[in-house]
């Protein structure tokens, strides 16, 4: 049966047609679809996790116990999952066990353009790279095999146009394997120094044995095309290496980089001319080839960033690339990413802007592109969870030094389950005189609304118990906690004033659903009114002030002709913050 998949997809129909028992993710670009596509196949446990650390754990625990199992994530969520990580190589499987990171050259939607073929040498991890989505099935089921026939998890490393470019994919059966017995075995699964001190031995033996493996796979293979120019390449650069030389030159295709089989390369390197290094995006692959005594062309002739796309390799090559359409790229008028139309963030960034000597720390979310104009209300973001962290250490330091400077601190709803409960922790513990903003839009928004501990679902949609944020404050030892709606922006400004009086840690908490969310029963039931009307602009009492545009919402536009405010009826939800900004009481509401 053949079937045209995304890579994610064909991941998970490998996985599934492996035998896989458990499945545990945190969403993130470009690794999301992975899980939601296993939670369509009901033989695997599927779940979200509050975070990536916990999603590896949770799938370690399921391997020692016997299972198959996953866990998938974005690049720089195994940063958050590297201490189970390093630690679990050293232990070794019991069921199959398959981490999945899906990098992202091009940083379409990440914070950095971090390598994570770095994390296998360092924690002497076993590792794929397939190039499309045929062989992203095909090596998926493959890992699980040799995770289990050599004792050791694998790294199945992902980018983002293997994960969402789609391919035909030759579909299999699901092939029940029979779950692995759990037996006590100390020496195994535990690791206080006096075993890992051994556990660090049979490390070693392992890596020869995946070394052996690596020369011999026909994952790794040469194609003879008996020119005297090579190309050695690994994961999806092989597609765009045949895309741009053809048959005119050999191939080394690599797809178990770790360990290197360094015979094999030294092999396919020797009486060559020339010999290009494509590799996304780190020189790992050029490293070892001039270690082995050649001379590439890597670093030198291709980007140390970005994607390594056809038309950027012909360039680097040949000098140009193919002709195209040319136009005046001046006359492009820029589209920034903006908050939705009544994006329920939009009523607290906008008051939040006004604060004057105060330092707005953020987070990693839709709710970042509270740094942009109209708002301007974020200074400062790091990585999931850190701008309750940030924001305790920049009061600190106001406070130490007699500063006239507060401190807000924004992050979402997910992200606060994530790791922003530990920074929580921080403030609280070391009485920063931080203003902590909980986002809770009643779901994961800027990955694509999957479900997380605060909605009552599970990752399959099944009603699951819902962690109340404030109740967590409150356990947490936050006192000063008031839940609002963000629409209101007189109620905003007061709880805004309000925090920014004390002289220790609170807590504010905007609740109102995500615009685009799918309402369940118990969002109608808790949010009657959200997003019933539309609002309409009266030209009569309009005089084009514009205020209202400092809103920020792409609904909102100025009329050329007359010079007068317009709502487009198609994007308009009726949020009302405009209406609170209109000095003349010249935008009202319509029902839908």
């Amino acid at each position: 049966m053949k079937k045209l998949m995304t890579g994610n997809e064909a991941l998970v129909r490998g996985a599934w047609e492996a035998g896989v028992n458990f499945a545990s993710a945190y969403p993130g670009t470009p690794s999301t679809e992975i899980l939601e596509n296993m939670t369509g196949y009901k033989e695997v446990y599927s779940e979200w996790a509050p975070n990536e650390k916990v999603a590896l754990e949770a799938a370690v625990g399921a391997s020692i116990a016997g299972a198959r199992s996953m866990a998938s994530m974005k690049h720089v969520g195994l940063n958050v999952a590297a201490d189970p990580l390093f630690s679990f190589v050293y232990q070794g499987v019991n069921g199959g066990m398959v981490i999945i990171t899906a990098d992202e050259p091009g940083q379409h939607s990440s914070q950095n353009e971090q390598d994570n073929r770095h994390y296998a040498k360092a924690a002497k991890l076993a590792m794929m790279e397939p190039s499309d989505s045929q062989e992203a099935r095909a090596f998926m089921k493959e890992a699980f095999e040799i995770s289990e026939k050599l004792d050791t998890p694998i790294l199945m490393r992902m980018t983002t146009r293997l994960c969402h470019s789609k391919g035909i994919v030759d579909c299999g059966e699901r092939v029940e394997v029979p779950a692995k017995k759990y037996e006590k075995n100390i020496a195994k699964h535990l690791n206080p120094p006096t075993i890992a001190k051994k556990q660090r031995i049979l490390l070693e033996d392992r890596l020869v044995k995946l070394k052996e493996f690596s020369e011999t796979t026909p994952m790794n293979r040469i194609e003879d095309n008996g020119k005297k120019v090579g190309v050695v390449v690994s994961g999806m650069c092989y597609c765009y290496a045949k895309e741009v030389f053809g048959d005119d030159v050999n191939y080394l295709k690599l797809g178990f980089t770790y360990p290197l089989p360094s015979d094999l390369i030294k092999k396919f390197c020797t009486g060559l001319d020339i010999i290009y290094v494509i590799e996304e995006n780190d020189p790992i692959l050029e490293e070892e080839i001039q270690r082995l005594g050649f001379d590439p062309k890597g670093k030198n002739t291709f980007p140390a960033y970005d994607e390594l796309t056809p038309d950027v390799i012909r360039k680097c090559v040949f000098g140009k690339t193919y002709d195209s359409v040319d136009y005046d790229r001046t006359k492009v008028v820029a589209r920034p990413p903006a908050l939705c139309a009544g994006c329920p963030h939009r009523g607290l960034f906008y008051e939040l802007g006004k604060k004057k000597n105060v330092l707005i720390s953020g987070d990693i979310g839709c709710y970042t592109l509270g740094y942009a104009d109209p708002y301007n209300a974020m200074d400062l973001n790091l990585c999931m969870g850190a701008s309750f962290s940030m924001g305790h250490g920049a009061a600190k330091k106001f406070e130490m030094f007699h500063e006239d400077m507060r401190v807000v601190s924004v992050l979402g709803d997910s992200t606060f389950f994530h790791t922003g409960m530990n920074s929580l922790v921080e403030c609280i513990y070391n009485g920063s005189k931080t203003v902590n903003i909980i986002l809770d839009n009643r779901i994961t928004g800027m990955t694509g609304h999957q479900e997380n501990p605060g909605t009552g679902k599970h990752a399959d949609g099944s009603d699951a118990t819902e962690l109340d944020i404030e109740t967590v404050c409150r356990s947490l030892g936050a006192k000063n906690i008031r839940t609002i709606n963000p629409n209101n922006l007189q109620l905003v400004r007061e709880t805004l004033d309000w925090a920014l009086s004390l002289d220790e840690p609170s807590v504010i908490i905007t609740k109102y659903p995500c615009v685009l969310k799918k309402f369940s029963e118990e969002d109608k039931a808790k949010f009657p009114e959200a997003y019933k009307t539309k609002n309409i602009v009266d030209k009569d009492k309009c005089i084009g002030c514009k205020m209202c545009l400092k809103s920020g919402c792409p609904a909102l536009f100025l009329n050329r002709d007359d010079k007068k405010a317009e709502i487009d009826p198609l994007q308009c939800v009726g949020c009302d913050v405009c209406q609170q900004i209109c000095p003349k009481n010249a935008i009202g509401k319509v029902e839908k």
